[in-house]
C-alpha cells in the first residue's frame, strides 16, 4: 500500500499518465491520419510527452487549486 503522504505523487503520476496519453494521440492521429504504424508512433509520442507531462501537473497542481478557490464562492 502506498503511503497516504505520497496520493498527490500517484495522483499526478496517473492524471499525467491519462491526459498525455489523449493528447499525444489526437495530435499523432492530426499529424499523420489514420497510417499503417500509427499505433507505433502514438506510443513513441506517448512516451516522450508522459516525462515532461508528470512534473508539469506536480508543479502547476497547486496553482491550479489557488485558481480554482479564488474562482469558486465560498459556502
Amino acid at each position: 500500500m502506498i503511503p497516504k503522504k505520497l496520493e498527490p505523487v500517484l495522483f499526478g503520476l496517473i492524471l499525467s499518465a491519462c491526459m498525455s496519453l489523449v493528447v499525444s494521440g489526437i495530435a499523432t492521429f492530426r499529424a499523420l491520419g489514420p497510417v499503417h504504424g500509427f499505433l507505433g508512433a502514438w506510443v513513441r509520442a506517448w512516451l516522450t510527452a508522459w516525462p515532461v507531462a508528470f512534473p508539469t501537473a506536480l508543479l502547476m497542481a497547486p496553482v491550479a487549486r489557488r485558481i480554482v478557490r479564488r474562482a469558486v464562492a465560498g459556502p
